[in-house]
């Protein structure tokens, strides 16, 4: 037991510099705080039936979704903190206004649109700092599962009556 206490102290007073899977995250974004450009940028986010199409502007963090705010049209907080995970990945929260017009799908939907449209747009602004930490995060990545389409003969996609031998 003493050699393992002497190894976990050995490693105590050293920050990661590079990125580890023992990284905790707080620390990689502590590393990457900057100040962000002041140039707006815009991009479309897909998810199921939903399009979001976002458009970011330099500002104080406001959000209006279809006119409203965030809280109101995303009423769950897990869909507002599914929306806002890019910028807590690059320590840019509160930088950006965004303006976003939705339409299709249904709640989730609309919240991993809003998330792509967000990520697509930040790499658009400043692709050397943001695209490695966006990607990294699977934020790039659009989501292609969608509705499988009902087949003839059977009641759903997959459904089928139950199957008598006699």
């Amino acid at each position: 037991m003493a050699e393992n206490t002497e190894e976990t102290t050995e490693f105590e007073g050293e920050t990661p510099s590079t990125y580890t899977t023992e990284t905790s995250a707080s620390a990689v974004v502590a590393d990457t705080e900057r100040a962000p450009l002041t140039v707006p940028g815009g991009a479309v986010g897909r998810r199921k039936q939903a399009i979001a199409r976002v458009r970011l502007i330099p500002g104080s963090g406001n959000w209006i979704v279809n006119g409203r705010t965030l809280e109101n049209f995303f009423p769950n907080k897990l869909h507002q903190q599914d929306v806002n995970e890019p910028f807590k990945v690059l320590g840019l929260e509160g930088a950006y206004d965004v303006i976003a017009r939705i339409h299709g799908g249904g709640i989730s939907g609309q919240a991993g649109a809003l998330r792509l449209g967000i990520a697509r747009s930040l790499n658009e602004i400043d692709r050397d700092a943001n695209r490695a930490t966006l990607k990294k995060n699977g934020y790039l990545t659009r989501d292609a599962r969608v509705i499988e389409r009902k087949k003839a003969g059977l009641k759903k996609a997959r459904k089928a009556s139950q199957f008598s031998k006699r």
